[in-house]
């Protein structure tokens, strides 16, 4: 699913409050409220309870993004229960219909839990696809970044970047505009299918910002990228750290944390340069939630309860993802300075935006259904 200091913090932290908060009145279990981020013994029924069903399965969690990897061995090693790991690249909208397919299902095809942009938690709830649960540290999420409920949760979020492999590009773009220029012809892809993937759809939306476009209209994302694709410099081939090692998509639009993760793991191998742009910088959030089907309910609690203690925001953290509760773990000193010593320059992302869920509602589904007439390029 990432910057020095504490103000930076606050500033992002504040933009994200303007995000609308989706509302709702009933009440949901929680579990024993603990010590923030520690298991003290108030969760040890649920574990027994997770320990009993033996697997947690997830969906669309590779190794490399937001440190899953470590996060999954963690757990695995933590509570001694095997995780059935599926389609490590599935989008968003194919997690929700892995949940849809197996309604009827409890083999290894069915997920426990997902992890989806931001956009799809009224489908979530619409569709009766998620089940409610509060984990203990539910107090300290930001309320307006989760479901009142306890249907979903924002997990992390992060910024759109340019990812750019430095022994093929020589002149490394800077804005949205330079990759328009000749000299980036059969260079720039997604890492995604725009007309699924949260990733790729938000890359759309901040090229439309870069573009004379707003929060509210994206047409001019999809202006830009046809003209791209016109251009020749669009490759449609869906970007990952070895297409763009073999300089197959030299330049990948892509969330700055998975960015950051591939240039780590190629170690100057090719030479890795991750740049934010000077216009259209767009924020995304990441939500999770516990399928309304679960074959492993209990399993799918306590990985939650997991993920959103202080040892699982770490891990993200070190994954280069802004953890939700990471304000909450900067007061209480929870977060090791060599940690926040790592994170890039506040300044960097004083101009990110964070579009409401109906804003990234409207321009998901003007994306969905435009990308083909508009731009016309087969992303797979």
């Amino acid at each position: 699913m990432f910057f020095s200091g504490k103000s930076h913090w606050v500033r992002l932290l504040s933009l994200v409050l303007l995000v609308a908060m989706l509302a709702s009145c009933t009440a949901t279990p929680t579990a024993k409220p603990a010590e923030p981020g520690a298991d003290n013994g108030a969760l040890q029924p649920l574990v027994d309870a997770a320990k009993q069903e033996g697997t947690l399965t997830t969906i669309a969690l590779p190794h490399d993004w937001c440190n899953y990897g470590e996060a999954i061995e963690t757990f695995k090693a933590k509570y001694g229960i095997k995780v059935n790991e599926l389609n490590p690249d599935a989008s968003s909208a194919e997690e929700i219909e892995a949940i849809k397919a197996n309604k009827e299902s409890k083999g290894p095809q069915a997920p426990d839990v997902i992890d989806v942009g931001y956009a799809f938690g009224p489908q979530l709830i619409d569709e009766g696809l998620a089940m409610p649960y509060k984990v203990s540290t539910w107090d300290s999420i930001p309320a307006n970044l989760k479901n009142a409920d306890g249907y979903w949760y924002g997990d992390y979020y992060g910024v759109m970047a340019f990812e750019v492999n430095k022994d093929v590009v020589q002149n490394v773009p800077q804005d949205w505009a330079d990759l328009l220029k000749p000299e980036y012809k059969n260079q720039v892809a997604l890492a995604g299918d725009p007309r699924i993937s949260a990733q790729a759809q938000m890359s759309v939306y901040a090229a439309a910002l870069a573009s004379g476009g707003s929060l509210d209209d994206v047409q001019p994302g999809l202006e830009f990228f046809k003209k791209l694709n016109e251009a020749g410099n669009f490759v449609p081939v869906i970007a990952k750290q070895s297409t763009l090692a073999k300089g197959e998509t030299p330049v990948v639009l892509r969330w700055d944390y998975n960015a950051l993760a591939d240039k780590k793991a190629l170690e100057g191998n090719p030479e890795i340069e991750v740049v934010i742009p000077k216009s259209g910088v767009i924020a995304g959030v990441y939500i999770q939630a516990i399928s309304a089907y679960a074959p492993h309910p209990n399993a799918a609690k306590l990985w939650m309860e997991f993920l959103y203690s202080d040892e699982g925001q770490l891990i993200w953290l070190k994954g280069g993802c802004r953890p939700v509760r990471f304000d909450d773990m900067l007061k209480r000193n929870a977060i090791p300075q060599d940690l926040l010593a790592q994170l890039p320059p506040a300044e960097l992302y004083a101009k990110a935006v964070f579009p409401s869920i109906e804003q990234l509602n409207a321009a998901r589904a003007a994306i969905a259904e435009n990308w083909d007439k508009v731009v016309g390029a087969d992303v797979k």
